[in-house]
């Protein structure tokens, strides 16, 4: 996610570099045949380039405010898991208490069973965040513009490991048997409810409040289904494919149309051309990425939802309800990127 006020002029120009010296060369090659080579037949008329163009507007228009929709979506199911993450530790805090009892707990016991809980409900959220950016075949974070801008900015989940995240969360044995599974966040969360059984066994919740701690782990099940939607359900590639298929025919006949526009102008115009075309092919072209930068929020792009600064902001929430000491620090954007 970009901290920022805006992203400055020098950054977008960084990421489109590539696409500008391209478009240039498309309006230089067609100008100069038809001005230094006197190919004039090279013209065409603007009614038909713009018919087009209008279409690829409508198109990339609604291409954008579905890969919106998705990007918003997945911030407000990081919102919701923020939210039952807060009651998650308020609820242990509160509900898992030694009244009833049948015999007195060792000194200390209450409070690390609240530590257990909570820990391991940390454990989950970077189980998550490591799922959630795991590389598919249709995101774009591979594609050279993309990984020429991560220099500006750093992915943990790709730089670091789960092992190390994981490290004093949850019991060696305990992070061993889920690290040899394939989901691990679905299986922290399974972890979870054994326990909270156990605990009912031996008279440390009550029926009521174990349900209702149940009901918030299967709703942490219901936030964790909807990211992985998202995840694993690519935006539907007849609609990204056939928009950048059209923005591209568009960007190859404006030049064409351009001539026709500016020789009638007279001698000498014909070569403004070059900056024109090249400035119509460059606002289209950024139209079809933004769509493409909001499409996958998940797999680590500078748009994407910061899931690993939420996960932090968590941490720090229910580290601090269990009363700790050493509290990790906020995440900090990079170069006004925060991940």
């Amino acid at each position: 996610m970009h901290a920022g006020r805006r992203f400055t002029l020098r950054e977008v120009l960084y990421w489109t570099r590539r696409d500008i010296v391209w478009f240039l060369l498309l309006a230089i090659v067609p100008t100069v045949l038809y001005e230094v080579v006197g190919w004039r037949w090279l013209t065409l008329p603007w009614v038909p380039i713009a018919l087009i163009g209008t279409a690829v507007a409508f198109l990339t228009g609604f291409r954008n405010n579905a890969c919106y929709d998705r990007l918003w979506e997945a911030r407000q199911i990081y919102g919701a898991i923020v939210n039952s993450s807060r009651s998650w530790g308020i609820m242990v805090r509160d509900f898992v208490t030694a009244r009833h009892a049948p015999a007195a707990l060792p000194d200390g016991e209450l409070q690390r069973i609240h530590a257990r809980l909570i820990h391991r409900h940390i454990a989950w959220l970077h189980a998550l965040r490591f799922q959630l950016r795991q590389p598919r075949a249709w995101e774009h974070l591979i594609k050279v513009y993309n990984r020429e801008y991560r220099k500006w900015y750093t992915i943990d989940e790709v730089d670091s490991k789960l092992e190390d995240a994981l490290q004093g969360l949850i019991a060696p044995e305990e992070q061993a048997r889920v690290l040899a599974l394939s989901n691990r966040a679905t299986q922290l969360i399974a972890e979870a409810s054994r326990d909270l059984r156990e605990l009912l066994d031996r008279g440390l919740i009550e029926d009521f409040r174990h349900m209702e701690l149940e009901r918030l782990l299967v709703d942490l099940y219901t936030q964790q289904g909807k990211c992985e939607r998202i995840k694993n359900f690519p935006y539907p590639k007849q609609y990204g494919t056939l928009n950048l298929m059209f923005t591209r025919l568009f960007i190859n006949l404006v030049p064409f149309g351009m001539l026709n526009e500016f020789a009638r102008m007279g001698d000498g115009f014909v070569w403004l051309t070059i900056p024109f075309s090249a400035l119509v092919a460059w606002v289209f072209n950024m139209m079809e990425r933004i769509g493409e930068a909001s499409e996958n929020p998940f797999e680590g792009g500078a748009n994407d939802v910061p899931i690993t600064a939420i996960t932090r902001a968590i941490e720090i929430d229910m580290r601090e309800m269990l009363g700790e000491k050493h509290i990790p620090k906020p995440l900090q954007p990079v170069n006004n990127i925060l991940m």
